[in-house]
């Protein structure tokens, strides 16, 4: 799911420094570097009368979903079936077989009978679901005719996903199915995974039809008022100008896009497509710069208030209220950016580079009238926050005053003689947003089908008892082995999932096995631990694709940039440990607290983490005031691993370490100055 897709043929958006500064590349570059590391933008060409068959039909998809969401309220398993159904017949109207150029217009004869055979087994239980569901299970699973149309179902998704998700999902997938089949009784396997809601139209693809579709959609028209464009040029208002000043509007920048995103991949090309070229420019290496564009782009992701809508996910998963949520999630989101800012900063001081030019940035006061862009934002999070709304009757609320926010945006743009009009709000723009809304949602459902199939054969089967039984022995009972090992199941499970669908398979699949009683950990800490560690799979190797998309923009090499974004995501690989065995940084205390205490605690563990952080990065980059030799990099590294570790002792050893190391490093750089 991409907020922030680029629409065929069109430039991403330009703030007025990238346009002085650097030349951007061709939209048609940048679309092949979206079709070679996003899936999403594999996608058929159709022209002319087709076109509008094909677009009308999107739209229709679109309504239809928010008609669902909004006020159907027939049997969920009505609604789930006919939403899957409809999902494989614009799923295969969308995605080819093959990645590729793709003769327009052209729809294979397989692919219709794969779309057709493969839609009607779930409009067949979505029209007979309360029969279905009063029948017996036993009979229902030895029922030939209902098994071989679960069967063509099943693997009629599975292939979308592939086409549009890619295969590593399928991959975990394929193992928990042939390990299912051979536990258990084949008809009864096939039963739970089709005709139940603990199968494909599980929590997963409830959750989809419920909450993301409409979150999609609204995004889609989001991206047309240009708020993208002003996220930018405000970065470059705030950062430009400092040193290293592009990579540090990449982090800002990429930060504002990606929280209202769901493609860590999308939202690298689209910013990265102005920064990259800026930081080149200005002296970065192309792998530094393909890196920080990913590694924000993909932390974009938590930040809040939004966290590409996992925020209103993790609400739903867990029952925390939403506002709380977007609370817990700002220190942890803090430490991440602050992380990479750091380590931006450190690497133009060791370069010695400058920023960019202020009278060739854009002025704030220029800025500050269109800051009405904000406001369907201000007003979701308004009304998610205070409850009196639903969460998707509050994004359907914010949909339409998107449209009047671009319907003024129009009078703005041309008050003021701007006679660029690419912002402006349209009828045709409304159609191709609902149209980019129901083609975003392909991608995603697919993927919570698959995250339905998995969670669904861990129940069929008894394997999350198991899981968590070989995790609890090969861990011997410690739990930061247990954390690295759901660690290492969360990145292998998120390899090129987009974030809400990621979040809804880490949810179903590893949270529990953090919460149960042998490890312990708190329900809110796990949830955010395996979506922080499924969210970082696009940046770690091998399958980094948002780090991949970056190095195509930089020209780098690929695994180069990806270790690069790997070590400037360093905060996101070692905070998710803090929080998970002291949630004191969720702002989650003991009873009986005192709120003196635990505004004490907050300030405290606060300042901790962001000195220790500190270290960390200066130890990374080599480099503080003047090089680090290695010795003092292990030191000034250790010190500020224990300033991230909760606990006065470890706090106290980090904070004299780290600066007995910051002392020495600045009377150095003196002393070579002075000589």
């Amino acid at each position: 799911m991409s907020f922030w897709k680029k629409e065929k043929g069109s430039a991403p958006p330009v703030s007025e420094a990238a346009v002085d500064s650097q030349d951007t590349g061709s939209a048609a570059d940048l679309e092949e570097v979206m079709k070679k590391y996003d899936r999403e933008s594999n996608v058929r060409i159709w022209e002319g009368w087709q076109k509008w068959a094909v677009k009308c039909i999107f739209i229709g998809f679109s309504l239809f979903c928010l008609y669902l969401t909004l006020w159907d309220t027939r049997l969920p398993e009505f609604r789930l079936a006919m939403f899957v159904g409809l999902v494989v017949v614009i799923g295969y109207l969308n995605f080819p077989m093959r990645k590729g150029n793709v003769k327009p217009n052209s729809l294979p004869w397989y692919d219709i009978i794969i779309m057709v055979v493969g839609s009607a087994p779930f409009f067949y239980f979505a029209i007979n679901a309360s029969t279905i569901k009063t029948t017996s299970a036993v009979a229902a699973s030895k029922d030939p005719m209902m098994l071989t149309l679960a069967i063509l179902g099943a693997l009629a998704m599975i292939e979308l996903c592939r086409r549009s998700v890619g295969i590593p999902i399928l991959c975990v997938v394929g193992v928990l199915l042939i390990y299912a089949f051979t536990q258990v009784r084949f008809g009864k396997v096939i039963y739970d995974l089709f005709y139940t809601t603990s199968g494909i139209i599980g929590t997963p693809i409830a959750t989809c039809q419920k909450f993301i579709v409409v979150f999609i959609i609204f995004g889609a028209f989001l991206e047309r008022t240009g708020i993208s464009a002003f996220f930018i040029n405000l970065a470059n208002c705030v950062a430009g100008s400092a040193s290293g000043g592009p990579a540090k509007v990449a982090v800002i920048s990429s930060a504002l896009c990606g929280m209202v995103s769901g493609s860590s991949v999308g939202n690298t090309v689209t910013t990265g497509s102005v920064t990259i070229p800026m930081m080149k420019k200005t002296g970065y290496k192309g792998e530094f710069a393909g890196a920080v564009e990913a590694a924000a782009s993909t932390g974009g992701q938590i930040m809040p208030p939004i966290m590409g809508a996992a925020a209103f996910l993790m609400s739903e998963y867990t029952g925390f209220p939403y506002a709380q949520i977007a609370l817990l999630a700002v220190l942890p989101a803090l430490l991440y950016f602050t992380g990479i800012f750091i380590a931006v900063h450190l690497e133009a001081k060791k370069l010695g580079l400058k920023g960019i030019p202020k009278e060739q940035l854009p002025k704030f006061t220029k800025l500050l009238p269109k800051i009405y862009l904000l406001l369907p934002l201000i007003i979701l999070v308004a009304m998610v926050s205070s409850g009196t709304r639903t969460m998707q009757f509050s994004a359907a609320i914010a949909i339409l005053v998107t449209i009047v926010v671009g319907l003024i945006n129009n009078v703005v743009n041309h008050l003021t003689g701007n006679e660029d009009k690419t912002d402006n709000i349209s009828f045709m723009k409304v159609l191709d947003s609902l149209e980019a809304g129901a083609k975003g949602t392909i991608t995603v459902a697919a993927a919570c089908a698959m995250a339905g199939l998995v969670a669904g054969c861990i129940t069929t089967t008894g394997l999350a008892n198991i899981l968590l039984r070989t995790i609890v022995s090969v861990s011997g009972g410690v739990t930061i082995i247990a954390l690295f090992l759901t660690m290492l199941c969360c990145i292998v499970l998120g390899m090129g999932v987009p974030t809400t669908a990621n979040y809804c398979i880490m949810a179903a699949t590893c949270a529990p096995i953090l919460m149960s009683e042998q490890i312990g950990v708190p329900m809110i800490a796990a949830h955010f631990f395996v979506f922080y560690f499924g969210i970082v799979a696009d940046i770690t190797p091998p399958v980094a694709l948002a780090a991949y998309a970056g190095s195509a923009i930089a020209k780098s090499t690929p695994m180069k940039t990806a270790f690069n974004a790997t070590k400037l995501a360093i905060a996101a690989f070692v905070v998710p440990y803090i929080f998970a065995l002291n949630p004191t940084m969720l702002f989650q205390f003991e009873e009986g607290t005192t709120m003196t205490m635990k505004i004490v605690q907050a300030v405290l563990i606060i300042v901790t983490s962001l000195a220790g952080l500190f270290g960390v990065a200066s130890a990374l980059n080599g480099y503080l005031y003047r090089p680090i030799n290695p010795l003092f990099r292990i030191l000034i590294a250790a010190g500020g691993l224990c300033m991230m570790i909760p606990g006065e002792l470890t706090d106290v050893i980090g904070l004299v370490v780290v600066a007995g190391v910051v002392i020495f490093q600045r009377m150095g750089a003196k002393h070579i100055t002075a000589a």
